[in-house]
């Protein structure tokens, strides 16, 4: 986790519960072996069509996985700073939602 937290573009961490963390990295690692095997499907020189539906099926997993870490961050971070009085929080998701939006 050292390395990501290096390329990361802020300081902020969070705490996640032992399901939470789990259920994340479940999710990261059927969307990995998902792009290997595009991968190995353009190495193997597969039918376009059928490396297409793959990878919309990779874009699928991906789509999901940001909607359940943005629906576990508005329910934790987001709520948490809002009680704190942080109301810069809601900007910074404004930012974040306009960006998930392009």
């Amino acid at each position: 986790m050292d390395e990501m937290q290096k390329d990361c573009c802020c300081q902020k961490t969070k705490q996640r519960s032992e399901k939470e963390y789990k259920d994340l990295l479940n999710r990261l690692k059927r969307i990995e072996g998902q792009i290997r095997g595009v991968r190995g499907m353009v190495e193997r020189d597969a039918y376009c069509t059928d490396i297409l539906t793959q990878v919309a099926a990779a874009n699928a997993a991906l789509n999901s996985f940001s909607k359940v870490l943005l629906a576990n961050h508005i329910k934790t971070c987001v709520t948490q700073d809002i009680l704190d009085g942080k109301e810069e929080t809601v900007d910074e998701l404004v930012t974040t939602l306009q960006k998930l939006m392009k």
